[in-house]
């Protein structure tokens, strides 16, 4: 049975977690959204069990992080031990950079289930689940798909569609996107388990050549273990319940508990050649295979999300998308890849290949560990490659104060208002453009006339002050960064300067407070709010003036 065709501004394929989350960011902002998923419902077992600072920050966007908060538990490291069981490493970050505790244990099902659930509050977003992508097209103006649900057919008629429909995508197949990268020969045996004797709150790395071993705290009780197997060891062995329990008696106390889910995996280090192919998008696993050894798989997808969200709502308004869109690409693919390799070379220290390589590795760590900047250096996992673009939707600067800060998300402080409340800085910035002043006394230098100009052009100007001075009372609102990040480098040197904020909090370009107004070109970049006759006289104009100048 064939119905009648329908509308929607974007189509999201796969309800996992990047295409909840992306569901979820796109009704927040009103888009026309439908999601569709093949299963029944969203996923039963555990399969990603951590989630860090940067996707909590995204879920913040979409109003989701006190739920999430309610089902994590925050703030766990890592404790790496040789074939003898003694520690040589350790990770274990405090400072939240980003407003959030940087590795955070979850259950996947349960995080789904509410991401799902979540999507209720928005109109503009329609979920169907058992609904399966048959068959899409597309032309200059749309995406048409074919979704087939239960004895239907419908026709859906698109603006855009995202393929977020996981590392076998469908999608990506039909439009003949091949992967880049490699395809890991090591299996690795996943042992979830419904209880715990192992009291140890941190995730445990047990870097042996014999066969190397992690396991995994989780919330509510529950733990897991994951082994590498051994050449000649088959993934029907390994499924056998004994085989699990004779690896868990060996790393710890949980030989005898219950095994919640037992599953051999093969890892991958692969990233599709290609993230667009015209009005059709992929992200999550469709767009990248990320080893396990950093527990970034499912959080570069929710940054996916997060990247694409703001720019599919300002597309859909604007004239002439193309630029904007194209940068998705040009933006979270090098940073995928960037984890990709983090994911490497975690590996090589969890799985010396020899007996005499992880007496090295061991060995450099103790060694670094006595050089105090080279251990924070480890423990508060400041190896992992920070958000920060290099190129796409920012405007570079050669050099100067504030140059570094382009093109990097910014530090979320908690921040003190006028009323002496206290609270993370996103929560007081609205989701569009923001300029924000940060200066000793930021009411200084944005006149009435700058304030409305820069208003009507869709941006919002936010005053900030640094931690040793108070604000004030202005036709803008002014916070003080109480928790310094921004005494710290680089957004130290941009004390006296504008930043311009994207809607995912990245900073697109950077101005000395004396000179706001140019800052006013990259905001148009940035937002497809309309400009009225009179702003368009007032740009020609300063173009005129610069090009005397």
């Amino acid at each position: 049975m064939n119905d009648a065709q329908e509308e929607t501004d974007v189509l999201v394929v796969g309800a996992g977690p990047t295409g909840l989350l992306l569901a979820n960011l796109l009704g927040s902002m009103g888009v026309s959204t439908i999601l569709i998923e093949r299963n029944e419902t969203t996923v039963p077992e555990p399969r990603a069990v951590s989630i860090d600072d940067e996707s909590l920050r995204a879920l913040q966007a979409a109003g989701l992080a006190e739920k999430i908060a309610a089902i994590t538990v925050k703030g766990y490291g890592s404790i790496y031990r040789g074939p003898d069981g003694r520690r040589f490493a350790e990770v274990k970050p405090f400072v939240k950079e980003y407003g959030f505790d940087k590795r955070n244990a979850f259950e996947q099902p349960l995080f789904e289930a509410t991401l799902r659930e979540a999507l209720s509050r928005h109109k503009s977003v329609t979920a169907r689940f058992g609904a399966e992508l048959v068959d899409f097209s597309q032309d200059s103006e749309h995406v048409l798909a074919e979704v087939k649900q239960g004895t239907r057919t419908r026709t859906l008629r698109a603006r855009y569609m995202v393929a977020a429909d996981g590392g076998r995508s469908a999608v990506r197949k039909a439009l003949d996107i091949p992967l880049e990268g490699s395809t890991f020969q090591e299996p690795w045996l996943i042992v979830d388990l419904q209880s715990t004797r192992n009291r140890c709150f941190h995730t445990e790395v047990f870097c042996d050549p014999r066969r190397s071993a992690i396991t995994l705290p989780g919330p509510g009780g529950i733990r897991r273990y994951e082994f590498k197997l051994n050449p000649g060891e088959t993934a029907a062995d390994a499924e056998q319940e004994g085989f699990a329990r004779r690896l868990l008696a060996d790393v710890g106390p949980d030989g005898e508990e219950p095994i919640r889910r037992q599953k051999v995996y093969t890892f991958h280090a692969r990233i599709a050649a290609r993230w667009r192919d015209r009005r059709v998008f992929l992200a999550g696993d469709a767009a990248h295979l990320t080893p396990p050894f950093a527990g970034q798989g499912m959080n570069s997808g929710l940054r996916d999300a997060h990247n694409l969200a703001w720019k599919l709502d300002e597309a859909l308004r604007m004239a002439d998308p193309e630029a904007l869109l194209d940068t998705y690409e040009t933006e979270r693919k090098p940073h995928a890849w960037s984890m990709i390799e983090l994911a490497l070379r975690m590996g090589k220290v969890m799985m010396p290949v020899s007996v005499p390589r992880g007496t090295i590795i061991r060995a450099g760590f103790r060694l670094l560990g006595l050089y105090g900047p080279a251990r924070d250096y480890f423990a508060q996992m400041k190896y992992k490659p920070k958000p920060k673009f290099a190129a796409g939707l920012i405007r570079p600067v050669p050099n100067g104060p504030g140059a570094a800060a382009i093109g990097r998300m910014i530090p979320q402080p908690v921040v003190a208002t006028l009323d002496r409340q206290q609270i993370l800085l996103d929560g007081c910035l609205p989701d569009r453009p923001v300029v924000l002043v940060f200066a000793e006394m930021p009411d200084r230098w944005v006149d009435a006339d700058m304030l409305e100009r820069l208003r009507a052009l869709g941006s919002e100007v936010i005053g900030l002050t640094p931690e040793w001075m108070n604000p004030v009372a202005a036709p803008f609102p002014i916070l003080r960064d109480q928790s310094r990040f921004f005494s710290e480098k680089p957004f130290r040197e941009c004390l006296g300067h504008a930043l311009l904020l994207r809607r995912d909090r990245y900073v697109a370009a950077i101005e000395p407070v004396e000179s706001l107004v140019g800052l006013i070109p990259m905001i148009e970049r940035l937002t497809a709010a309309p400009r009225s006759c009179e702003m368009e006289q007032l740009a020609a104009e300063e173009e005129l003036q610069a090009q005397a100048v």
